[in-house]
């Protein structure tokens, strides 16, 4: 199918879905942090299915595990955008993967303060 105006064909919003699977696929596969963060949170959804969380606390539990992978997916990728445009070791190339690694810090912190506030109040 080819481009009609301004809209994009079904084969080529398919293909874009591979791509993005495949993107993620590849930062599972070669990432031990996204794996790491994809093994906490299916222990989270278990968690939240077994103490039987409200909605609203459902709502919290996805928003901070979708923001944490979503910056680990970042990061990685940021990572090797600037080992490819910078081999050698150089100050702002280590200042930009510190920031990304930060991000994914804040990250974490923020949705591990989520689910302590969810999770707390079921187990005391």
């Amino acid at each position: 199918m080819r481009k009609q105006g301004n809209h994009t064909t079904p084969t080529k919003f398919i293909t874009s879905f591979k791509y993005a699977f495949s993107g993620i696929a590849k930062v599972f596969t070669s990432e031990f942090n996204f794996r790491f963060h994809s093994v906490a949170a299916i222990a989270v959804i278990i968690a939240g299915f077994v103490l039987d969380i409200t909605r609203t606390e459902w709502l919290f539990i996805v928003l901070a595990i979708g923001i944490v992978l979503v910056t680990e997916a970042v990061n990685s990728a940021i990572e090797k955008l600037v080992d490819l445009v910078s081999p050698q070791q150089q100050l702002l190339a280590g200042w930009i993967k510190d920031v990304a690694a930060g991000a994914v810090l804040i990250a974490a912190i923020t949705a591990a303060v989520i689910g302590l506030l969810v999770f707390v109040p079921y187990l005391v």
